[in-house]
């Protein structure tokens, strides 16, 4: 009997029809959008005269462009009113199940997807937006896809696909106090560069991934796209089922037994071949920090930038112009530089887990004067979580200012952005050129690291504040 891979299992059960020579058409069970990518997927369908075929498999929401405060009032920016208005339209006349701006469970949607339930093991699961890899967590195929695939998505449910390759990445053994699971996905991209996955859909395997939580899970996941890899996933295990019973949208009773059932059949078969595979240890991971102008530039917070030793042609001039943009030199130490703005949110970093850890370590501390610092919850209820634990008070007690759910400043659609030259130190998942803003320089990093900075102002390594 063939031995086969966890991504196999779900791609082949997915295949309506393959193409000769060609792609797959491929079956889509839940379909993410927003406010950003849609719109124009909407005007072409009603140019067509073509309706939504399953409205029920897709669920939208607000979250790039909204603003982090007074959402209650008028949305100011025109083209973002504008965008929001269109979506509240589009599945207004379409019957499309929306979570909009001041409902119970608005958020980034890629936090409530999950939080609700939506997203469930062995699903295949699309949506306008590159990080739609952060659902493979669940062991599901995840992936980001283009305005007008968004269009064929809404009139067929289906969607043209060529197969990837696949890639597992195996890290085994225990993490040190004070390393995250943000710190695990920034040391792999930095190992194996921005585009060392590219062509791959990559499965995260080995005891320490497994000993995670499914918030922490999330976040590997969702970087997966950082390193050029189509998705990542991880197969469903006891930490899965516990985190999905009693969701909103996950089944009850005898059929919640009969689906933990037939999730517990997808993993990769022990002998199953990847295309390519990696292993790491994680005692060598220690927090993270990215110096430069993709997520592939990461260093350890205690390490220095590496010097352009072997470096020639266009190579050595765009890694010095990378350098020069975030006014850093080779060979020099990051650790003591100084910060001006730390945010902790995003679709990578904004769950309930991430702000406990951050209330956790910031407790009886005051953020650095020279600090503007910036928290924004995933969602509603991850809202509604923090001020119901009494990690609101704690936040504010140490300087930072709590914002309402949405994008916020993990990129430039929205009125919270990084002012030009200043350098901020961000949970988020990208740091390109200007991504936070024009003439912004950004360092990603994992809560525990911008809880340190905050408080030191300065780059920190977390482990020499928070002893404990």
């Amino acid at each position: 009997m063939e031995k086969t891979t966890l991504f196999d299992k779900i791609w082949d059960a997915h295949v309506v029809r393959s193409v000769p020579s060609g792609p797959d058409v491929f079956f889509i069970d839940k379909h993410f959008i927003h406010e950003v990518t849609s719109p124009v997927a909407f005007l072409n369908l009603e140019k067509r005269g073509v309706s939504v075929k399953y409205p029920h498999r897709t669920v939208a929401t607000p979250d790039h462009n909204v603003p982090t405060v007074d959402q209650d009032q008028t949305i100011k920016d025109k083209l973002s009113r504008m965008q929001v208005e269109r979506l509240r339209e589009n599945c207004n006349k379409y019957g499309i199940e929306l979570h909009d701006l001041g409902s119970a469970h608005h958020g980034i949607v890629h936090v409530i997807g999950p939080e609700l339930g939506i997203t469930q093991p062995g699903m295949t699961i699309v949506c306008g937006d590159s990080h739609t890899s952060t659902h493979g967590a669940f062991g599901a195929i995840a992936f980001g896809i283009g305005t007008s695939e968004v269009e064929m998505v809404l009139a067929t449910q289906c969607i043209m696909q060529s197969k990837p390759k696949k890639m597992r990445i195996t890290v085994n053994g225990d993490l040190s106090s004070g390393v995250t699971s943000k710190d695990i996905i920034l040391y792999i991209i930095a190992k194996i560069s921005a585009a060392g996955a590219t062509g791959y859909f990559v499965e995260y395997a080995g005891s320490a991934i497994q000993s995670l939580s499914m918030e922490a899970r999330m976040t590997i996941c969702n970087m997966s796209i950082e390193m050029g890899a189509r998705g990542g996933l991880i197969a469903p295990d006891e930490t899965t089922f516990n985190y999905l019973k009693g969701k909103q949208y996950s089944p009850v009773g005898e059929e919640w037994d009969k689906v933990v059932e037939e999730w517990s059949q997808l993993k990769t078969d022990d002998g199953a071949v990847f295309d390519k595979e990696y292993e790491f240890d994680a005692a060598d991971i220690e927090p993270m920090i990215t110096y430069g102008t993709n997520p592939g530039m990461g260093i350890k917070v205690k390490g220095n930038i590496p010097s352009t030793d072997g470096m020639e042609g266009s190579n050595k001039s765009s890694y010095l112009k990378s350098l020069d943009y975030m006014g850093f030199a080779p060979g020099e130490p990051v650790s003591g530089k100084k910060v001006d703005y730390v945010f902790v949110g995003s679709c990578t970093n904004g769950r309930i887990e991430d702000i406990r850890s951050v209330a956790q370590f910031v407790k009886g501390h005051k953020k650095a004067d020279n600090i503007t610092a910036w928290i924004v919850p995933g969602s509603k209820e991850v809202e509604k979580m923090a001020q119901e634990e009494g990690l609101v008070k704690i936040l504010e007690d140490a300087g930072f200012e709590l914002r309402q759910p949405g994008c916020s400043a993990c990129l430039a659609m929205n009125d919270d952005k990084i002012p030009a030259g200043k350098y901020a130190v961000s949970t988020s998942n990208r740091n390109f050129e200007g991504r936070q803003g024009p003439g912004a320089r950004t360092m990603l990093a994992s809560p525990l690291t911008v809880a340190a900075v905050a408080v030191t102002g300065v780059i920190t390594d977390p482990r020499e504040v928070f002893q404990n």
